[in-house]
């Protein structure tokens, strides 16, 4: 199905849009304006080829127009709602990791509930798997992922961690362990990395994700 407005001849330039403005519905004829409003499902499909054009051709090749055309849509349908490039990339890079409270979690059980925690939503959402792909390739990407982490962990570490200014410091360290297997498992396909299963993974990984967390010195 292709989406269309009325002109695609503004698309590169940008095209102002009233953002209270449901595009789908103001794009509709008369004939068909009683049907369901469809900006959720336009926006899903917009946001599901910018993840999949930017992690095959990184940010400074993708294109809108080729976003568009994958998503079956007009181009000028993703400036309305995006405004420009960098807009789809940050709703596209938007990411919510869901990090566990551990708070509650006994004190030596903490490294391998995170880790356990973080293979199930690698492999439940994709989108973590296309943004590691542009992380790998475009800084603009990997500058998304080193602040996602950043900001995520830290709440993780809040609860847990013995010397609270090392938190950014422990928050890198995590991340180099569970992006580095993410890496090796996820894109890269490593056949070691692959074939592990999630007991044997949270069995190698947990204790250095334990060490810091909750360590007191290196």
């Amino acid at each position: 199905m292709v989406e269309h407005v009325p002109s695609a001849a503004g698309a590169d330039a940008g095209i102002d849009a009233d953002p209270g403005t449901d595009i789908d519905a103001a794009a509709a004829g008369p004939a068909d304006s009683a049907r369901p409003r469809r900006s959720a499902v336009t926006r899903a499909a917009i946001l599901a080829a910018a993840r999949d054009r930017f992690a095959a051709d990184g940010y400074e090749r993708a294109t809108i127009r080729a976003i568009a055309r994958d998503a079956e849509i007009d181009p000028s349908m993703v400036m309305r709602y995006y405004g420009n490039k960098a807009g789809l990339f940050a709703a596209a890079s938007e990411i919510e990791v869901h990090a566990p409270d551990l708070s509650h979690v006994p004190r030596e059980e903490a490294g391998a509930r995170l880790v356990r925690h973080f293979l199930e939503r690698w492999e439940c959402d994709e989108t973590l798997t296309g943004m590691m792909r542009v992380g790998v390739t475009n800084e603009a990407g990997a500058q998304r992922m080193r602040g996602v982490f950043a900001e995520q962990i830290k709440p993780v570490l809040a609860a847990v961690c013995p010397v609270p200014e090392e938190a950014p410091t422990r928050a890198a360290l995590i991340a180099s362990q569970i992006l580095g297997m993410a890496l090796c498992r996820y894109v890269l396909h490593i056949p070691p990395a692959v074939d592990l299963g999630h007991d044997e993974l949270v069995a190698w990984l947990a204790p250095t994700v334990q060490r810091y967390l909750t360590a007191e010195q290196p």
